[in-house]
This record gives C-alpha cells, structure tokens and sequence, in this order.
C-alpha cells in the first residue's frame, strides 16, 4: 500500500503553531471561566501547579498560577475542593501541551454568583456604563434632594438626621422603595422614575443599611444599574457595605458606603460654611490691614523723600523772588503813571494855552463872515457886508459901515 505524501506537509512546530494561535487568539478563551474539581496541586518556585477535572473525571485541564497572582486570589486552590477559576489558554509548543493561566479562583457557590456577577459587569463595562467621562458633578448647594430607600430602614432616619443637622431647610423628598428581596429591583426602579416624574429634586441618594451579600443582591441587578445610569439627575449610592462595590456604586455619579456618608456628601454642613465665611473675613481684614499699613509706608517714604528735596525751601525761595517781581512791577508801574501823568498835565496846559475861548476871555473876538469863514483881513470885506463876532459871553451880528484897508 502506498501513500502520496503532498508538498504542504506541516512540521510538527508549524501545527503546533497553528494550535497556539487558534486557541490563543480566540476571543472566548481569552478570559474564560472554569469550573471543576481540584485533582492534584503542587507548589513550584515560579508558581502553583494544579489540574482541574470535571466531578466525573471525563475531562481535565491543566493550570498554573504564577507567584505575581498568588496573594490576589480569593481563594487558593486545594486537592478535593469545587472552585470557579479565572484565566486564558496558553499553548507550549515544547511539550505539545496547552493549560490555563489564573488569574482568580473563587469558591463553587460564591463562586457561581460572581460568575454572574462578573459576566455582567464586563458586559456593562463594555458598553461604558462605568466611564468616568459619564459621571456628572454633585451641585455645590441643592436646595431639594431624593431619597430612594425603605421606608423602615435606618438609612432613612440616619440620612434625614444628617441632612437636618448639618443643612437645616432643606427640601427632602422621600421616594420609598423594597431594598431586599425578589422585587427589590422592579421597586427601585419605580421609586427612581418617581423621582424623575416629580422633576423637582436636584440629587438623588439611592440607599440601604448593610446587609450580607445576598441582601444586596438588588443593587446588582442589571435592572437597577441601567436605571441609574440612565437617570436624568445626579445620583449618589450610600448601600451600607464596605468590602466589595456594587454594579450601581460603579454607575453612580458618586458612591459611598454608608448612608450616613452619603447625606455629608451631598450638602455642605452650615457651621463649616459659616467657619469658613468668617476665615475669608479674616483674611480680607488681614490683607486690607496690610494694604492699607503698606500704602501708609509708600506715603511716608514720599514725604520723606520731600524731605530730603527741600522743596520747602525751594518754594519759600520761589515766593520771595515773586514778591520782589511784584514790588517792581509796582514800582515801574508807577514811575511810568507818573510820567504819563505829567505829560497830560503838560498837553493840557499846552492846550489851554492854545484854547480860543481862553483868548476871548482876555478880550479878543473872532469874526466870522456869514459863510462861517473867519475874516483875516479887511481888503477881505465890503461896506454892508454882515459879520458874525463871537466874544468871551456870546455872539453878536453887525453890518460894515467903514473899511479901512
């Protein structure tokens, strides 16, 4: 019998190779969980060996878990027990042989409900429901808040007790809701679409108490978590537990872990708002002190550089020189009035003298023919001709009788 052997033959490392990338690239085998029965385990210097079957024994798969991971796991594995791990495929082409590396390992039971509870959350953190980038800020001063909780709870009496001492007046709507049990989620669901119904509350407290795991098993549900991601105002988780957070602490816009924290974080305490006013007072008194004591130095470092200018002086100096000025201008002033004075003293007598009323008054006359021309000589007149004589006190009219040329 004979075989014809074809020319794409794969060595041993090629099909190995094919193996590791089929099973290493698979997008299911990346991050996968396992559960099973621990068959042996064995502790080495790199790590923990151990092998992991079904209860059967009809299947089994090898795994490791480095030292690095160790101290991370919930729960370290032991030969006989029932456990839930986390890890991916990883193929050694040297041994022909592919195993899981660890990353966590939690026990059958716990382990089933964080199987869920981590199937979930990947699935929502996938679709970025626990972004930091959707998360919106708290008001600084809210004046009406929502309370999602049961009405029985304490976390109701301890957030209304908070809120009353630390932001007296405050505007508190109280949305009731089941936090524990089957219809928990359907309930708060309702109470927070009641809230936004209202429209009225600027934040919103989602709380509970404490409780076991189980008891909380609401907070995780898809349900709720998309309710609070999808609400139209600012939520704050207070669920009353300290060890793990909730899929809703992770949607939220804040969480914290008691209820009582809670109302502290959503209002600011009135004593510390008035403490601080009065630290602002202070300060703004201190810097106008400051201010005003520097602004005093800056003047009294001007005056005293005025001082040192003897502008004082300079000035007193400055008033004598203009003092001086004035005394003779006046005395120039007065000299030339003088003058003047004299020199229309002087016209005036000139003109006194050459006054024709002043030569009447010593007994001239002035005679003027009847045209108004003043007759200068004789041969100028004719017998019968009228003349105008103007003496000291009036005028007279006379007619010649005589010329004597």
């Amino acid at each position: 019998m004979s075989y014809l052997i074809p020319d794409t033959a794969l060595s041993i490392a090629g099909l190995t190779d094919y193996i590791r990338l089929l099973l290493e690239q698979d997008e299911q085998l990346r991050q996968v969980w396992v559960t099973g029965e621990v068959s042996s385990a064995n502790q080495h210097r790199s790590g923990l060996f151990f092998t992991l079957q079904d209860p059967d024994g009809s299947a089994a798969i090898k795994c490791v878990v480095w030292n690095s991971q160790l101290t991370k796991l919930a729960q370290i594995p032991i030969r006989g027990e029932q456990i839930i791990i986390l890890g991916n495929i990883r193929v050694y082409p040297q041994r022909g042989e592919y195993q899981l590396t660890v990353w966590q390992v939690l026990p059958v039971g716990v382990g089933l409900q964080a199987l869920r509870y981590q199937q979930l959350k990947n699935r929502l953190q996938e679709e970025g429901l626990f972004d930091v980038e959707r998360k919106r800020s708290l008001p600084i001063h809210p004046q009406t808040i929502a309370v999602v909780t049961s009405p029985t709870a304490a976390a109701w009496g301890d957030i209304q007790k908070t809120l009353k001492q630390r932001y007296p007046g405050l505007h508190v709507l109280f949305s009731p809701a089941t936090v524990q049990g089957e219809q928990a989620p359907a309930s708060i669901v309702k109470a927070i679409a009641r809230v936004e119904r209202d429209n009225r509350a600027q934040v919103l407290i989602l709380s509970r108490g404490g409780g076991s795991v189980e008891e909380l098993a609401c907070f995780n549900d898809e349900r709720v978590v998309r309710a609070v991601a999808d609400c139209t105002i600012p939520v704050i988780t207070g669920i009353g537990h300290q060890r793990d957070e909730s899929l809703v602490d992770l949607t939220a816009d804040a969480c914290v872990h008691t209820p009582t924290a809670a109302a502290e974080l959503v209002v600011p305490a009135l004593s510390e708002l008035y403490a601080e006013h009065q630290e602002r007072i202070a300060v703004l008194h201190d810097t106008m002190r400051i201010e005003m004591q520097t602004a005093g130095n800056k003047l009294q470092g001007m005056r005293d550089r005025l001082q040192r200018l003897r502008l004082d002086r300079q000035v007193q100096q400055e008033v004598k020189n203009l003092s001086w000025k004035r005394q003779q201008l006046i005395q120039v002033t007065t000299g030339r009035l003088q003058q003047a004075t004299q020199h229309v003293e002087l016209l005036r007598q000139k003109l006194t003298t050459l006054d024709p009323q002043a030569v009447l008054q010593r007994g001239y006359a002035v005679v003027k023919k009847e045209n108004g021309a003043i007759a200068r000589s004789a041969t100028e007149l004719e017998l019968g001709q009228e003349l105008s004589i103007q003496l000291a006190q009036g005028k007279v009219k006379v007619k010649i009788t005589e010329v004597n040329g």
